[in-house]
């Protein structure tokens, strides 16, 4: 039963197998696609040790089907009914996954940039007793392919340094959405994030400053993000006033605009 202090979107489930493991993966997707199946099919041979959960903000393509990703060992697709964009999709989906027991949730996004080859670390370092797991490009073992300009210079001049400044911890990939959250962290009554004031970017940035600040224990993993080639870049930010809004997103939360107030 969902506690009565939690706000999350209203949203359908659809299990598609039972329960099999300690942790989830979170995939959060909306109109991905092609770009889903190629990640699921990749993603396909660690099913065994992982339960795949989608977490979809209200798909029209048909990708996100039942029938479309069961062939993948996909456990269950929930759908975004309720308002709200990504932080909406995490905290329905992280709502999910703590009702129905799981010790620690890993979270990807859904349009096929990330190699699914670093899950067994993520899980390695959740049985370790972390609690945030960063995935990163930029430290040793990971590997950035493809990175647009733009966003390299941003992420590493930009939204990096201000989001470390806030949590006391040196990060260097804060807009990578490949992460691991412990159960006793996501509910920490200090941290509370499942909040309505979590609608857009909010979320992904808020957890990581928390972890560090309230002491638990932080790290980075190394990932593999890669860009295509050809053809346009896989994101949902767009133009100059997406950005904007992401930098505008990252200021508020680093000056404690959605921090707990006693």
């Amino acid at each position: 039963m969902m506690p009565p202090s939690w706000q999350v979107p209203a949203y359908h489930r659809t299990e598609i197998r039972p329960r099999n493991s300690r942790y989830a993966v979170c995939i959060f997707v909306i109109n991905e696609g092609a770009r889903l199946h190629a990640q699921l099919a990749s993603m396909q041979r660690y099913s065994p040790d992982f339960d795949f959960i989608i977490a979809d903000g209200g798909s029209t393509d048909g990708s996100v089907d039942p029938e479309v990703v069961r062939p993948y060992g996909v456990s269950a697709v929930l759908v975004k009914t309720g308002p709200g964009k990504l932080s909406a999709q995490m905290r329905m989906g992280l709502a999910d996954c703590l009702l129905r027991g799981y010790e620690a949730i890993i979270t990807m996004d859904g349009n096929n940039k990330d190699d699914p080859s670093a899950l067994p670390i993520f899980a390695d370092r959740l049985d370790a007793g972390f609690d945030h797991l960063q995935g990163s490009r930029w430290v040793p073992g990971g590997r950035a392919i493809n990175t647009p300009l733009a966003r390299w210079l941003g992420v590493r001049c930009l939204h990096a340094p201000l989001l470390s400044l806030a949590a006391g911890y040196r990060y260097s990939d804060t807009t990578n959405g490949f992460r691991g959250y412990s159960r006793r962290f996501l509910l920490d009554e200090r941290v509370a994030p499942f909040r309505d004031v979590f609608v857009g970017y909010e979320l992904h940035y808020y957890l990581a400053i928390q972890a560090a600040r309230l002491g638990y224990r932080v790290t980075e993993v190394p990932v593999t993000r890669a860009y295509p080639v050809k053809g346009s870049v896989p994101t949902k930010i767009k133009g100059w006033r997406g950005n904007a809004n992401i930098l505008l997103t990252l200021i508020r939360t680093c000056l404690g605009a959605y921090d707990i107030r006693r």
